[in-house]
Parts: C-alpha cells; structure tokens; sequence
C-alpha cells in the first residue's frame, strides 16, 4: 500500500470523519492544541532563558528542570495527541504540506538539541547548577531550543493558512444565499 492510499483511508475513517464534520469537535481540539503548545513553549522557554542566565538566575538550573519538567510533557502529551486528531482529518493535504514537513522537522531538531545537550552540559549539571549562567554548550542549547520552537510556532500558524481540502459542490458555501 503507498503512502497516498494510507493516508486517504486514515481520512475516510470514521472519527476522522466525525471531527471533520462536527461544529465543535474539531474547533475544541485546535483550542487544546494551542493551550497545549502554549504550555509546552512557555515551560521550555523558562528552562532556556535559565540557561542563558536572563530568568530565574537566583534557583539552580536544577531546581528549575525538576520544577517544569513534568509539565512540559505532559503538555506535549496533550499537544501530540491534539495534533494527530486534527491530522486524520486531513492527512492527505497536511502530508503533503511543505510548512507541516518543516514544522515536523523543527521539533525533531529540537528533540536532537535536548538530546545533545543532555549528553554535553547535561552530565556535569551538578557543577554549574547554581551558577547564574549555564556552560556554553547549554548556553547554545538553550539559544537554540528558542528558536527551534518559535519557529515551529511559526510554521504551525503557516500550516492553518496554507492547508485546505477540496470540498465538493454540496459542501461550498455560497454566500450570495446568506446575505439575500
């Protein structure tokens, strides 16, 4: 089976089809998305602006992480899973979107950046913890988890804007009949 007739029977299935044509379904999934992207980029942002030594200079980096951590995934739960939802509905088009393929590799690349710094100035958290700034590694760590996720935050409220399905006759509005 390739890619186009497994995307085509992810959006002909059944929920997929009941969140497409719901008024509220899909409305309030989006609306979870968002707050759960919201709560993920403000947790890490708080982390990094840690490792750069602009917030919370005064708490161990430890401290912060063991504080935040939690919460960071769990909004990533959330916004995964909100993310699949509002993905069957269209996969087809969103597949193919080019803004929907660079946000997905942005937050691969911001995986691989947490990562590397967990490997770098992760394993010698214990002697720079309490100092106002991180080490250079976590320093560029921290720089570039910020700009791997506004970008994805970009390129999401991209993806809205660039991505519709094709909707048959029946399905069209026609405005000239609601304004008459």
């Amino acid at each position: 089976m390739d890619i186009t007739t497994f995307l085509k029977q992810i959006e002909a299935s059944g929920f997929a089809t009941w969140i497409r044509d719901s008024l509220y379904a899909f409305p309030l999934i989006e609306s979870c998305h968002v707050v759960g992207l919201t709560m993920v980029f403000g947790t890490i942002a708080i982390m990094d602006l840690r490792l750069l030594g602009i917030a919370s200079v005064e708490r161990p980096f430890t401290r912060v992480k063991n504080d935040i951590l939690k919460w960071t995934w769990l909004a990533f739960a959330l916004t995964v899973t909100t993310g699949l939802l509002m993905f069957i509905t269209n996969a087809g088009v969103y597949f193919h979107n080019t803004q929907f393929r660079f946000k997905m590799a942005l937050i691969a690349l911001s995986g691989i950046n947490m990562l590397v710094f967990e490997l770098t100035a992760g394993r010698s958290v214990g002697r720079w913890s309490s100092d106002r700034i991180a080490p250079r590694a976590g320093r560029i760590a921290g720089a570039l988890s910020l700009a791997l996720w506004i970008g994805v935050i970009f390129l999401g409220r991209w993806v809205g804007f660039t991505s519709t399905r094709h909707l048959e006759p029946s399905q069209e509005i026609n405005l000239d009949n609601i304004f008459q």
